[in-house]
């Protein structure tokens, strides 16, 4: 089984359970952004993010990882599907364009009246 931790210094670690350490394991990373956008140490697992990302331009990316033998390439587990999420930060201030805006909101409404 693949697992993933976020770091304060990596987008993402991936690690398998079988991988012992002995460099006999090699990661892989598909979808979208892969190779350009996210890039792999395939021998860490260690996946980096190459520019900012920015949540206008995409919300979100899923990616594929999985650990393969690195002298035969055959699939040590299955693949693990992950999303990763771009949480926004309030860069561009709120414009209304069209104002002024008059709203009633009647005492004791309900939510979303």
């Amino acid at each position: 089984m693949l697992f993933v931790s976020l770091s304060s210094f990596l987008v993402l670690q991936l690690h398998s359970d079988v991988d012992s350490g002995n460099g006999n394991i090699k990661y892989i990373l598909s979808g979208e952004g892969a190779g350009t956008i996210f890039v792999i140490d395939d021998k860490t697992g260690n996946i980096h993010a190459t520019k900012t990302l920015d949540r206008e331009e995409q919300a979100q990316y899923t990616l594929t990882a999985q650990a393969v033998a690195r002298d035969t390439n055959k699939p040590l587990e299955p693949p693990s599907e992950f999303i990763v999420k771009v949480q926004d930060i309030n860069d561009n201030p709120p414009e209304f364009l069209h104002g002024p805006y008059y709203a009633r909101v009647p005492e004791m409404s309900n939510v979303g009246e």
